[in-house]
């Protein structure tokens, strides 16, 4: 197989990893890889959501936090959170334009 789907541990869904340019897939092989990406990118909203939770529990214990270490360390989680939602929004968006080729 010339293309696979591998789980990314940072953002918590499969990527796709492609071998060859999206124009040399056949239409079959297209629609086969747009069918498993959309199981997939159906799935981000709530992988956001679930992140969403954890940094508002994040958040709520900076609140009450005193300690200027842990501070840092949640502040740090907390963006680095923020940074995996904005990535996961990029790979839901970005990938809809594949589908639009396809059905072109």
């Amino acid at each position: 197989m010339d293309y696979k789907f591998t789980y990314d541990g940072r953002l918590g869904i499969k990527l796709p990893f492609f071998e060859k340019d999206w124009d040399e897939y056949t239409f079959s092989t297209q629609t086969e890889i747009l069918l498993q990406w959309e199981k997939i990118r159906g799935s981000i909203p709530d992988r956001i959501a679930d992140l969403e939770v954890l940094i508002n529990k994040k958040q709520a214990a900076l609140n009450n936090e005193e300690n200027f270490q842990k501070s840092c360390e949640l502040n740090s989680e907390i963006a680095e959170l923020a940074s995996i939602i904005n990535d996961l929004w990029i790979w839901y968006r970005t990938n809809q334009n594949v589908s639009v080729k396809v059905h072109q």
